[in-house]
């Protein structure tokens, strides 16, 4: 994973409540098979939305408070926040072209 689409729980009201850019955040764990195998899609999607969106990857073995803020019960979860709101949520694997379109959809 690249560190800089990394958020932790100390910087998540900052870099994604307060974000006035809509913002997908891919929660993961190290363990998770499905979650890596979408991990170079989710990398991807943030280097072509770079301006027009951010997007953030949380371990939900390290932040797991957050998870569990927003009833993250499975991995992966992709949820999109917009002006610090939860606007919308996929679990489980998503091509490419889905991730795109959770955040399309917000844009």
């Amino acid at each position: 994973m690249t560190a800089n689409l990394a958020v932790t729980m100390s910087e998540f009201d900052e870099k994604v409540l307060k974000s006035p850019v809509p913002v997908l955040v891919d929660f993961w764990a190290e363990w998770c098979g499905p979650c890596k195998a979408i991990g170079p899609s989710v990398e991807q999607v943030a280097a072509e939305y770079e301006g027009k969106a951010r997007v953030f990857k949380l371990d939900v073995d390290t932040d797991g408070e957050i998870a569990s803020q927003y009833g993250v019960m499975n991995i992966p979860a992709l949820i999109v926040f917009k002006d610090g709101k939860e606007v919308d949520r996929h679990i489980g694997i998503l091509s490419k072209q889905g991730i795109a379109a959770l955040i399309d959809r917000h844009l």
